[in-house]
């Protein structure tokens, strides 16, 4: 029996889950090393819950540092099937203003020091991610921004990026060039991981800042950014408790079948480790 069905994952200024009752924690060992914290495992508006601190407690893990695989990997391991990923962007167009959320439904990766995807070392697979967000967890924390009384944005562009520094003007302009919305630096591999493990997946981006883009608008500082992060993570357990309580009981969409065919690589070429290592996520198809 799953030990949660719905996974949080919470991001700079969210690291707890205010709510949940029926708590305590649990660690959860992957073939991929350890993930970012201890799971906090609880009952919210009547779903089991999973929250994972994406940085650690005490915020100690870089963006670049954080164990992508093994994060996913847990949440599957605990029967998860939506995650609901919090985290912390810099806005690239005036319309999205600090302290609002943005809840985007493409990504564009300016990563280039991270692994993205559970398969490799002996076996070779690929998913779609031509819509890489869950429209069923998008429409759910959408309307848990209206509920919650905060303002919240359907769809537009998130570009993740390396950091961790903040990005130059120039950068920052080129992005706006490409009409993206929001800068942030973590969510794109747990959307590409959990599109592999077929875990529903969608992002609230609580805007911080105008990034170093906007005239007039002064460089961004840590001070200012953490100043907005507080008011951002008391609107984020409200609408995350109200996303909850929003979602559907049973799954229609794609992403629980969206590795049914990705395999590529022939059975009898598939190194045993591999099997191993991959049955949790694959194995239901191919009888590892």
């Amino acid at each position: 029996m799953a030990e949660a069905e719905i996974g949080i994952i919470g991001g700079s200024g969210l690291y707890a889950m205010p709510g949940f009752t029926s708590v305590h924690e649990q660690r959860v060992e992957t073939p991929f090393g350890e993930p970012s914290e201890v799971f906090v495992l609880g009952e919210l508006e009547g779903r089991k819950v999973a929250f994972l601190a994406r940085h650690g407690r005490g915020h100690r893990i870089l963006p670049s540092e954080l164990n992508f695989r093994a994060n996913i990997y847990a949440f599957k391991k605990l029967g998860v099937e939506r995650i609901i990923s919090v985290s912390a962007v810099g806005s690239l167009k005036e319309e999205h203003k600090p302290t609002d959320f943005v809840i985007p439904d493409q990504f564009i990766d300016r990563t280039f020091q991270r692994i993205s995807t559970f398969f490799g070392e002996g076996i070779v697979g690929h998913v779609a991610f031509g819509d890489p967000v869950c429209a069923t967890v998008a429409k759910a924390a959408s309307g848990a921004c209206a509920a919650a009384g905060v303002t919240g944005k359907t769809g537009g562009t998130y570009v993740c990026m390396e950091g961790p520094q903040f990005s130059t003007k120039a950068e920052s302009n080129l992005y706006r060039s490409w009409g993206a919305d929001v800068i942030g630096m973590t969510n794109l591999q747990e959307a590409k991981l959990a599109r592999e493990a077929e875990i529903c997946y969608a992002t609230i981006a609580m805007v911080t800042d105008y990034d170093c883009w906007r005239e007039g608008h002064d460089a961004v500082t840590v001070e200012q950014i953490v100043a907005v992060l507080h008011q951002n993570a008391e609107n984020a357990a409200k609408v995350v408790k109200a996303a909850v309580a929003a979602m559907p009981r049973e799954r229609s969409c794609s992403c629980a079948t969206a590795a049914r065919y990705a395999v590529l690589t022939q059975p009898d070429a598939i190194p045993k480790a591999a099997r191993e290592r991959l049955k949790l996520l694959f194995g239901k198809y191919h009888g590892w």
